[in-house]
């Protein structure tokens, strides 16, 4: 068993407020990740379910057992640091297996453990190496190895991957949600990556501001984001967002707006469209929406453009497919959607239904 439940939860900082309010209910043997900007508490609510910090308000329950006051070695949890924080005067074996040693587990049972840990992890031909011999992403194994044998009902993540490079970190992905099919247990990652966040979670909670934002499957939260800030912060490039214009409003302008407002709700005050909704029309007509390119990204599978619409603040921004070497800055095209999705916001910048 590995639920975890949040309740009420607050954290003070002398007189900040860090944690300011959350509720939460992570269940057994979910893969729950926590993403948001630097600052937003997610790392402190962490660190509060390990135990490493202590609540000012609230309730923190693994498996229906109140925890705030029990000894963090004692809640059944496991974390993994940003840091590898490895012995290393230590072989890889001695790293995973000494905990297991400072608990009294007999050299047999501790060797086993290790053993089946590192198969799991598939470095089991790196035992007897010493963390200088190893790559970055092998130490990173090795530090969640150490973590396994412990045998916890919850994994917590710290920005595991955050110092390896790109590559590295698309192929730990792969392997920690291999693991976690493999051996089912609870895990709670902390990440500022909203490409991690998707790719790994069952379930995502946004923090702003030391409280969640939302809480949803992956593809939910992008798609249907609770709020403009979840909109913006999901997604790469970023969410398009349009504010309603108003009578000093540019024709390109206005005509960017009737393009996407579907429902002529009075109350609506700004209409998000993800990038790879937008295409762009090479030869527009004076009816189109016009712009102008001011940046082409191209990537080669996909390009990314960026375009200014007279009067409207923000650059739009289109995903397109494949590589389109035509399109260089200063050209002009127009605008179309291709789907029928839209974000509709409010004057609070809450998704209206």
């Amino acid at each position: 068993m590995g639920q975890v439940t949040l309740r009420g939860l607050r954290k003070r900082f002398g007189a900040t407020d860090v944690i300011r309010g959350v509720d939460l209910d992570i269940a057994d043997g979910e893969f729950m990740v926590f993403v948001g900007p630097s600052g937003c508490g997610k790392t402190t609510t962490l660190r509060l379910i390990a135990g490493l910090e202590s609540a000012s308000e609230g309730d923190i329950l693994i498996d229906g057992r109140r925890c705030n006051d029990v000894h963090p070695a004692q809640r059944g949890a496991a974390m993994v640091f940003q840091s590898y924080a490895l012995y290393p005067h230590m072989t890889v074996a001695e790293n995973m297996g000494f905990s297991l040693r400072m608990a009294g587990v007999g050299r047999a049972e501790r060797e086993r453990q290790v053993l089946q840990a590192a198969q799991t992890l598939r470095i089991d031909s790196l035992l007897q190496r010493l963390p200088r011999e190893l790559s970055g992403g092998q130490r990173q194994r090795v530090a969640i190895g150490r973590a396994i044998v412990r045998n916890p009902r919850v994994f917590l993540f710290d920005e595991p991957l955050s110092n390896l490079d790109a590559a590295l970190r698309v192929d730990m992905r792969i392997e920690l949600k291999r693991m976690h099919h493999e051996i089912g247990t609870t895990m709670v990652y902390v990440t500022h990556d909203q490409v991690e966040a998707m790719t790994l979670a069952d379930r995502i909670a946004v923090f702003r501001d030391g409280i969640i934002e939302q809480v949803g499957a992956p593809m939910d939260v992008y798609e249907r984001p609770a709020n403009r800030f979840v909109a913006t912060f999901m997604g790469s490039p970023r969410v398009n967002l349009v504010e309603r214009p108003d009578e000093q409003a540019t024709a390109a302008h206005q005509r960017l707006w009737a393009m996407l407002d579907e429902t002529g709700d009075p109350g609506l005050q700004s209409i998000g469209l993800r990038p790879e909704h937008l295409r762009l029309v090479p030869d527009p007509t004076p009816n189109d929406v016009a712009a102008r390119v001011v940046l082409a990204e191209h990537l080669g599978d996909t390009t990314i453009v960026h375009l200014r619409v007279e009067g409207v603040d923000e650059l739009l921004r289109a995903k397109l497919e494949g590589d389109t070497p035509g399109l260089k800055a200063g050209h002009q095209v127009g605008l179309a959607t291709v789907a029928s999705t839209r974000m509709r916001f409010d004057q609070s910048g809450n998704l209206l239904g």
